[in-house]
């Protein structure tokens, strides 16, 4: 495994793709989407826009599909059936990079309050990137013949955008893909380079509340009262055991409370404490277990505090859920080869495994599987990840309301590595 501390000796120098043509019209682009984000299921003027792009290009295009996903098709002769995905949703974050495109948006959340939207996760990004890849395609379709479906999907912040496509029938009434591609921005690379790994990349992740049930009482008689708080401080420490005692070491988990609410006065025992808990894992048989263990945690807990058994606690899982990120390991290698060829071996990285979610695996777990691959690309210029590397700055990552990859070298690379990939993915003998 190639380090980065080992980087650059000549980004982008020798691209395959010159992107003269696509340079500034793509940069414009990323600038008007990055300025106006729409939250997860609200992408209407997003995915009008990336539609009303991708008919001009000549794909034949479906609107409106998932709610608010759009999907794109171009024949280009016999040959396989090439997917490449690029997720659409912005977060509620109020931007402050101080860009002159930063955005100003402010919407509706899920819970009706306003809040800021920003394109604090780079989806800006991965959409510029597949319309500049659709269009170096189709300049080039003299070197690649098969089908080429291009899709914007909706509400990837909330796991939930590519488990409605797939329930509403993409595969079926779409060409099914014989391969799926797609990229990710990141900050701990610098513009110009890609990263991937092989196998298990991105987490299971799951958004788990409990509920704990006691008996409220006077804070002065705590021998009337059965104290839910007191359980809930057991139940919390105890859940720290299941990935430090009762999961395999070798493999990856985490168990997180992130937060922990009960009782409104100082001298009042609640009645009820509720817990969220961020749930990560890797394969399906580590997450299964940490559920189990989850469930039976919080009602041995409970039944050692005398809870009664209409009284014992609940654990709901939420519809948030994001399989993990399988990497097809020989489609990787098919892939990291010929995006070698575009930017130069010595900008390419394998790199660990994240616990971050990201809900484009799911496209790769119909059965039979799809070969899938999900790749980085650096966000930072040079100069500031080189001053990171020293210790000088911290360098903002995905989610912060200071996120601000460097977009010219962001985007070439984006669109000449996934073009690159495309090409030598239509070319691979079958």
């Amino acid at each position: 495994m190639k380090t980065l501390k080992k980087i650059i000796i000549a980004i982008f120098i020798v691209p395959i793709f010159s992107l003269t043509v696509l340079g500034d019209e793509i940069l414009d682009l990323y600038k008007h989407l990055h300025a106006n984000p729409e939250l997860s299921w609200q992408e209407y003027k997003t995915s009008d826009l990336l539609a009303e792009k991708m008919e001009e290009l000549g794909f034949s295009v479906t609107k409106g599909f998932a709610k608010t996903g759009v999907v794109s098709i171009y024949k280009n002769g016999k040959g396989p059936v090439l997917m490449i995905r690029a997720d659409m949703d912005g977060l509620p974050v109020q931007e402050k990079t101080g860009l002159k495109y930063a955005s100003k948006v402010r919407s509706l959340y899920t819970d009706k309050s306003e809040v800021y939207v920003m394109h604090a996760c780079g989806h800006d990004v991965h959409m510029a990137v597949a319309i500049g890849t659709a269009k170096e395609l189709l300049r080039n379709k003299n070197k690649w013949a098969g089908t080429l479906m291009v899709i914007f999907q909706p509400a990837e912040e909330r796991g939930q955008g590519s488990a409605r496509m797939l329930e509403e029938g993409l595969f079926e009434k779409f060409p099914r893909p014989d391969y799926n591609l797609a990229l990710h921005v990141g900050s701990t690379l610098p513009a110009g380079t890609v990263a991937y790994h092989k196998g298990y990349a991105m987490a299971n992740v799951d958004m788990a509340d409990i509920t704990i049930f006691g008996v409220g009482g006077h804070g002065a008689y705590p021998h009337t009262a059965k104290d839910p708080i007191v359980l809930a401080s057991k139940i919390v420490l105890a859940l720290q055991t299941i990935v430090s005692r009762e999961i395999d070491p070798l493999n990856p988990a985490v168990v997180t409370v992130g937060s922990i609410h009960g009782g409104f006065k100082h001298n009042i025992i609640s009645d009820e404490v509720k817990l969220q808990l961020t749930l990560r894992s890797y394969t399906d048989e580590v997450r299964e277990k940490i559920i189990s263990k989850i469930k039976r945690i919080i009602r041995g807990e409970a039944i050692s505090m005398g809870i009664s058994e209409d009284k014992m606690p609940t654990l709901k899982l939420r519809d948030e859920y994001t399989p993990a990120l399988y990497n097809t390991p020989e489609f990787v290698d098919i892939v990291i080869k010929h995006i070698k060829d575009s930017i130069g071996e010595n900008n390419v990285f394998e790199v660990p495994p994240v616990m971050g979610g990201e809900d484009f695996g799911r496209f790769g777990r119909v059965e039979p599987k799809i070969p899938t691959f999900l790749f980085w690309i650096g966000g930072p210029s040079l100069l500031d990840w080189e001053k990171s590397e020293k210790g000088e700055i911290s360098i903002p990552g995905n989610h912060s309301p200071l996120f601000a990859p460097d977009p010219e070298p962001t985007l070439k690379t984006g669109v000449s590595a996934m073009t690159a990939a495309a090409i030598g993915v239509f070319n691979e003998p079958r």
